[in-house]
């Protein structure tokens, strides 16, 4: 933990050295989510703007006759409060932090539209390429999160004059990643989390992994224990689905340092991915397990995953585990919680799929983490290796044939809908493109007898329609697309804000403009089809 200390002693005077330490204290809070952390984050960061304030220009802030230190101290300013505005966010739990952190995003835009145009047009001083990066650094990432979030908050942005361009983002901090500046690793880092989570969990599952790859292999290979590095490398083997080796670049990432055990629960969450992945069901409890002792991120999800996983194995082998999956699936309510005042969508799902065993004689979830998996975008993992889809579609079988042969209820058809939307998926990505459109449509087919997961129709869409895209047939997959995303077809499967990703899937593979949407994740990671789930 060093690094916490080394910028200490001049904190009060540099303003560099107060931004450093501020910065890393902001990482430690996104990370725990601790409202100690977070508060200690905001007071340092608060104080790192004081100090910055002391260096700015005195009068209106302009190229003409400021010092080289007022240009760094302006883009300084303009950083501490693009990372207080963040964690504004997180703070409260109402509508206040929006506000607040809104009045933040605006003071910040102003001096960032300053520092871009006299970057472009003005070098002064020796240290100009540090200056530059700073202003690349918070436009890039400024751009990225305003164009990512979801289409209804973005358009109320607009109104009061803020836009994002994701392309742009990208652009600025590329460039700011290729220098040798004290902001090029924070840009790094930025493009690296975009291309290993936020395009894969926000879209539809694909991700730049040969971009990826390129930006981490220089720090990997200087840092080959470093646990960010090892993590990002991880990722980048998930994406690709080469799961054995995710497992263990995760695992070296858990020995690489104790320190920050942030670091440790984040790769519990993937680990659990991966042995879901490979249908490892204890061991993807055993993740779930820890996670739940551990992390305080979703309690209510770790519940849920912990019961879905025992479903999935027979009473014998629960036994040694000493819980049930009906006593955890009983939890999951009472275990829910508010982040920046709003409830995370992954425990809304969690919290309404196990409504139903709280009844005295519940039905049970037909193969849980399976749905769960989709709602993460796991089959776009799985998909990349025959064997692994297979063994899921195997599994799919024996939960088809199970209700089959069960007595019916009132939850058979959403059950049988949920089994034939996700079987359609794996006959997909297997090459079997007919018998996975009759799988889709017979969701389609069911749309007025769903009772439940009304969620499964915009999806059946949405994944139909993709189908159609890959088989040439554009004008039908993007009347698919656009009827996914229609306000009929919402406020039947009451999403509210499911029109972004389904926008952003079939923009992409139309060849169309971009619209924008986002969701959210553990440790500070979010998913595109939590928010449909909703």
């Amino acid at each position: 933990m060093c690094c916490l200390f080394f910028p200490l002693p001049r904190t009060k005077d540099s303003m560099y050295h107060a931004l450093t330490y501020a910065t890393i204290l902001e990482m430690q809070a996104m990370m725990t989510f601790d409202p100690e952390h977070i508060l200690a984050a905001g007071n340092t960061m608060k104080e790192a703007q004081a100090v910055c304030q002391r260096f700015r220009k005195k009068s209106t802030f302009s190229n003409r006759n400021s010092t080289e230190e007022e240009l760094h101290a302006e883009v300084c300013y303009a950083e501490c409060l693009l990372q207080r505005a963040a964690l504004t966010f997180l703070q409260d739990e109402n509508m206040v932090s929006f506000i607040k952190g809104g009045i933040k995003v605006r003071n910040m835009h102003s001096p960032y539209v300053s520092t871009h145009t006299i970057s472009s047009s003005y070098v002064h001083g020796d240290n100009h390429g540090h200056f530059e990066g700073g202003v690349k650094l918070g436009v890039g990432a400024f751009n990225l999160m305003i164009s990512m979030l979801p289409t209804r908050t973005l358009r109320l942005l607009e109104f009061v004059g803020f836009s994002g361009n994701k392309e742009f983002g990208l652009q600025q901090l590329t460039e700011g990643a290729a220098g040798q500046t004290f902001r090029s690793f924070l840009c790094n880092m930025l493009l690296l989390c975009y291309h290993t989570f936020m395009s894969f969990i926000l879209g539809t599952g694909e991700a730049d992994v040969e971009d990826a790859e390129k930006l981490l292999q220089p720090y990997l290979k200087q840092y080959p224990k470093g646990s960010i590095f090892l993590f990002f490398a991880g990722r980048i083997e998930v994406i690709k689905g080469n799961l054995d080796a995710a497992i263990v670049r995760f695992e070296e990432c858990c020995e690489a340092q104790q320190q920050w055990n942030q670091f440790h629960h984040m790769c519990y969450w993937e680990l659990m991915w991966c042995f879901t992945y490979k249908r490892h069901w204890k061991m993807a409890y055993f993740y779930a397990d820890l996670l739940s002792k551990e992390n305080a991120w979703s309690k209510a999800t770790y519940a849920y995953m912990k019961g879905a996983y025992l479903s999935m194995l027979t009473r014998e082998e629960c036994q040694p585990f000493r819980e049930s999956e009906v006593a955890l699936f009983r939890q999951v309510h009472g275990l829910k919680q508010k982040i920046a005042g709003k409830s995370l969508p992954t425990e809304k799902f969690a919290i309404r799929k196990a409504r139903r065993y709280l009844t005295e004689n519940p039905v049970t979830l037909p193969a849980p983490p399976l749905e769960m998996m989709y709602i993460w975008n796991g089959y776009t993992v799985i998909g990349k290796h025959k064997d692994l889809t297979e063994g899921m579609l195997k599994t799919l079988d024996e939960a088809q044939a199970k209700l089959e042969s069960s007595p019916r209820t009132e939850f058979s058809i959403d059950d049988q809908c949920l089994v034939s939307l996700l079987r359609g998926l794996c006959l997909k990505h297997l090459g079997h493109q007919e018998e996975a459109e009759h799988y889709f449509t017979l969701v389609l087919c069911n749309e007025t007898q769903l009772k439940f997961d009304h969620y499964l129709v915009p999806n059946a869409l949405l994944e139909h329609g993709l189908l159609c895209l890959e088989q040439g047939r554009k004008e039908e997959g993007i009347k698919l697309l656009e009827t996914a995303k229609s306000g009929r077809e919402l406020k039947t499967a009451g999403l509210g804000q499911v029109a972004h990703p389904v926008n952003r899937a079939g923009s992409i593979a139309a060849g169309r403009p971009v619209e924008t949407g986002a969701a959210a994740q553990p440790g500070g990671l979010g998913t595109a089809r939590s928010h449909q789930a909703r």
